[in-house]
């Protein structure tokens, strides 16, 4: 039998989808309280349900947010603490084959992008390769805060909208 979303109760869902947003499944559990549909049983459905609980959160739960993703060839993927989401993405990026000075400049850059913005650096890496992702950095480390503010939370909500397509291409998921 195939499940979809509409049809799963509280523990289900939020122990299948609860991840979708790094350590954050507060996500799940207020889309699932908010009464899911079958407009919710397509991984689009479900991502603008999960950006609509995020938009009306505020800024406090936004930043929480924010900060409960790891750093982009940080100290947690070195010591093989990551998610296994984030592990996988960081690891297609090539993020766990840095050569020395990219490590360097990935430390260096997470040191001073938090300082100044008070969360990590986010980045949907899928697509990237390391340099690119480097460049990147590089780049958005000089932006003003309300503006890396949004483009992190953009970020944030297209790694959760890959995890979400990723999920409802398993055989158990229907893409109704």
């Amino acid at each position: 039998m195939t499940v979809v979303p509409s049809q799963m109760g509280q523990d289900a869902f939020v122990a299948r989808f609860g991840g979708v947003y790094e350590q954050s499944p507060w996500i799940a559990k207020q889309v699932f309280d908010t009464g899911i549909t079958p407009l919710t049983d397509s991984a689009q459905g479900l991502s603008q349900a999960m950006v609509d609980i995020i938009e009306q959160a505020g800024r406090e739960p936004q930043l929480a947010l924010l900060c409960a993703h790891p750093d982009l060839a940080g100290r947690l993927a070195v010591s093989g603490e990551l998610t296994s989401a984030s592990s996988a993405e960081q690891s297609a990026a090539g993020l766990d084959q840095c050569t020395s000075e990219q490590y360097g400049a990935f430390t260096d850059l997470n040191e001073r992008y938090t300082r100044k913005f008070g969360f990590p650096f986010i980045l949907a890496v899928r697509g990237y390769h390391r340099d690119e992702i480097l460049e990147c950095f590089q780049r958005r480390v000089d932006n003003d805060v309300d503006v890396e503010f949004d483009e992190a939370l953009e970020q944030v909500h297209r790694i959760a909208r890959l995890r979400l397509e990723a999920l409802f291409t398993d055989a158990d998921l229907s893409q109704t």
